[in-house]
């Protein structure tokens, strides 16, 4: 499958040690927890540019996804040390955030994305438009 170029605008990486509770008994991660470790690269880039949970919220705005997708070309095991990187992409409208899941030896193991709309917490209305705060929060990196 041809990689898809799209410039990178701010990125955040994790780290993450797949713990036993996390593996089936084939000793691999099992499938859905790999949403948690894209949730926990997206919460360190989201801390980068000083927008977090608590900060959308304190904004007015919650940040639902409505798209995600994830391939899984290698599997990660119990007690791997990952490195999860969540890129952001795009955010004039939407947030579409890449996610890229790599093991020690620096073979991927996970990709995917997730897209995030902003709906205003007083009248539960979808923004069709990212609300100003996100240009505002993104300056330092747009301006490069």
């Amino acid at each position: 499958m041809a990689k898809r170029k799209v410039p990178v605008i701010v990125a955040g990486s994790a780290q993450v040690r797949v713990p036993f509770h996390d593996v089936d008994i084939m000793d691999v991660a099992w499938h859905g927890h790999y949403v948690k470790y894209f949730e926990i690269a997206r919460c360190a880039l989201l801390d980068k540019i000083a927008y977090n949970y608590r900060e959308m919220r304190d904004s007015g705005y919650a940040w639902p996804v409505i798209d995600l997708s994830v391939r899984y070309p290698a599997p990660a095991k119990f007690a791997e040390n990952l490195t999860v990187t969540a890129s952001l992409v795009e955010w004039e409208n939407r947030l579409r955030i890449e996610y890229e899941v790599r093991n020690e030896q620096g073979q991927r193991t996970t990709y995917g994305y997730t897209v995030q709309v902003a709906v205003a917490i007083d009248s539960g209305e979808m923004q069709f438009v990212s609300p100003p705060i996100v240009a505002e929060k993104l300056a330092p990196w747009l301006e490069r």
